[in-house]
């Protein structure tokens, strides 16, 4: 037999971030760990566009790429792993990784977006860390053999 799942209390308990937008893009879902990701409650998310944790420069790419996966109900983020920017409610540069599933309805149509969100700034600024100490050794490198 099948055990019951709350889907509410999955979402609620989840360590990564879940946020739903409907297909305009609003927020309708915001958990408890989108909260200790990007700063905002709850109910400063609800009813919010997604540009609330999108970088301005970012903003114009993004709605037209989330406009096109609605109407197509296509997405290449449903298994793809997406690394981008986002901003937290203080206002410091993040970087997030996720992935998307799209909510459809009874006639097909995309009536919604998921996104299961894990916070990378740590091991971004890491990476980039070790990409320049790589470098200063090369070029240190490069100069004891000329």
């Amino acid at each position: 037999m099948r055990p019951t799942i709350d889907f509410e209390q999955l979402v609620r308990s989840m360590g990564d971030a879940v946020v739903v937008s409907d297909a305009a893009g609003t927020i309708i879902v915001w958990n408890a760990s989108a909260t200790r990701i990007f700063g905002f409650t709850e109910e400063e998310a609800l009813g919010r566009p997604l540009d609330l944790i999108i970088p301005e420069r970012l903003r114009g790419r993004h709605n037209e790429g989330y406009e096109k996966t609605v109407a197509s109900g296509e997405t290449r983020y449903g298994t793809t792993l997406l690394r981008v920017p986002a901003l937290h409610k203080d206002g410091r540069a993040l970087s997030i990784a996720f992935t998307v599933a799209l909510l459809t309805g009874v006639q097909g149509q995309v009536e919604g977006v998921v996104a299961v969100i894990r916070d990378e700034t740590q091991r971004f600024n890491d990476d980039k860390a070790l990409r320049q100490r790589l470098a200063a050794l090369e070029q240190a490198a490069a100069r004891a053999t000329s």
